[in-house]
């Protein structure tokens, strides 16, 4: 598959239209071509150097008058650009369909199998770069965006060098499965052209509200995959007014190369998806100097099988640690070669969250941020859910994004628990506040016999899995990453 990249005639280093050129060689022809026609046609010396005294006033005079048009004609095409809001409020009860709310008027690329996405400058922006006027953060409709000509520029704008990744997301940068789902198709979009360039910088928006940061999780996985600081660009927010107009183009900033994202992971197929967190685990493997060298599968009689119960504090943690952690010490002593770790989840740095899960093969905890992290497990490996009361009714789909991160990633979600014992609630059955106020951020209890059926089952399905990988003589153990 070729890569994508812009027409030769939109390079920057070209940086002028079509129209500003035509006019340059229409005023060298004149001011060359037709003095030189005067000349050739004098029949006398003396005529010859009256013409030529003539004819290089007039040619002073035309070539003052030509630059005095291209300038006027330049800073007209400046003064065109026409600022858009970046969050389209027509668009309020669909934000997220078609062409989203978000830089509306734009349509996206779209490959079979790859991710949407919006590049500049392209044949789809006619040579145009994009210009951001983008400081506010809290209404995304008073930020705006423009398109203009390389060497035409709206006068008070700052162009920015490289090139730039802008993502818009519905949800939340800094949450740890937001923030991924906003990230990963950039890495797709570079996997895609061969991984020839990396970002400048990133721009990120919330419904067009700018954004400082992500999370420091995600920071270190774009880190990782990138091998540099992900530099966030907030446009110099000491120096902006939050309330400037959307339709103004002062103190924009313009963008010598651009991507848009505004799908998050949208219509990328599974094939690329799969080559995307093969490509995150191995990088952030090599980030924290992990030795590959994997001693698991050395033979069919001696796979072992690595337990890890990862725990959490507050909100949906198990009331009963010591119960649940008895019950899958058990199950895990019933066969040979299982391991068990237990683990606090807010306690590991970003490192050590790696290298547990790189060193998994079945997580069993609850829902929350922390299941993220079975990004780092190899694939084929497994995950076991549990979820407080009330979540499966009132929840809604929220509730299964990590069974779709492990699809995405080529884990194997084993099912989830749904705990049926817990605080009642006071309203009624279909009140929304249930969830909000009761449930949310209820606490997981235990089922010991459905715990230690269930162990059992995933430990054994786990280990038959480790015995065909070491008879396949199949490991994950490579240190070569796609893009190294």
């Amino acid at each position: 598959m070729e890569s994508e990249k812009p027409p030769k005639d939109f390079s920057y280093s070209k940086a002028s239209s079509i129209l500003y050129c035509s006019l340059k060689l229409t005023a060298i022809f004149l001011l060359t071509i037709v003095p030189l026609l005067f000349i050739l046609s004098s029949p006398t010396s003396t005529a010859t150097t009256l013409t030529l005294s003539y004819l290089h006033q007039w040619r002073k005079a035309l070539y003052r008058n030509a630059t005095k048009e291209l300038d006027d004609m330049n800073a007209k095409l400046q003064d065109s650009v026409t600022f858009l809001p970046l969050k389209d409020l027509r668009f309020a009860n669909k934000p997220m369909e078609g062409h989203t709310w978000f830089m509306s008027s734009l349509n996206d690329t779209f490959e079979e199998g790859e991710t949407q996405h919006i590049y500049f400058p392209s044949e789809t922006s006619n040579g145009r770069l994009l210009c951001i006027n983008g400081r506010n953060q809290h209404d995304g409709s008073m930020n705006s965006y423009g398109l203009a000509w390389p060497g035409s520029l709206p006068s008070t704008a700052t162009l920015l060098p490289g090139l730039t990744f802008v993502s818009d997301t519905y949800y939340d940068h800094e949450n740890l499965w937001h923030g991924l789902c906003a990230v990963t198709p950039f890495v797709g979009w570079h996997m895609k052209n061969q991984c020839r360039e990396k970002p400048t910088r990133w721009v990120l928006f919330h419904q067009g509200e700018v954004r400082t940061r992500t999370g420091s999780w995600v920071q270190n996985i774009m880190r990782a995959t990138f091998e540099e600081e992900m530099k966030v660009e907030y446009f110099n927010q000491e120096e902006s007014s939050s309330s400037s107009s959307s339709s103004s183009y002062k103190g924009a900033y313009c963008f010598e190369k651009a991507v848009v994202m505004r799908h998050n992971e949208g219509k990328m197929g599974q094939e690329r998806r799969l080559k995307v967190y093969n490509m995150l685990r191995c990088k952030t493997r090599q980030f924290c100097n992990m030795d590959f060298k994997d001693d698991s599968t050395s033979s069919r009689d001696k796979a072992v099988i690595r337990l890890t119960l990862l725990m959490r504090k507050g909100a949906r943690s198990f009331k009963n640690e010591s119960a649940v952690i008895q019950i899958f010490k058990r199950e895990c002593e019933r066969v040979e070669n299982c391991k068990l770790t237990v683990a606090q989840s807010e306690n590991l740095g970003f490192c050590d969250q790696v290298k547990l899960l790189s060193s998994t093969d079945i997580v069993a905890t609850p829902h929350g941020a922390q299941l993220t992290n079975m990004v780092f497990m190899d694939r084929n490996s497994s995950v076991m859910e549990f979820f407080p009361k009330g979540w499966l009714k009132h929840a809604g789909v929220g509730q299964y994004v990590f069974q779709w991160l492990a699809s995405w990633a080529g884990i194997s979600h084993e099912g989830a628990w749904w705990d049926p014992n817990g605080e009642s609630c006071p309203y009624p059955e279909n009140d929304f506040r249930c969830f909000t106020e009761i449930y949310k951020n209820g606490r997981v209890g235990y089922n010991e016999s459905y715990f230690a059926d269930w162990a059992r089952r995933v430990i054994d399905a786990a280990k038959a899995k480790k015995q065909a990988q070491a008879s396949n003589l199949q490991h994950e153990g490579s240190s070569n990453c796609e893009c190294s």
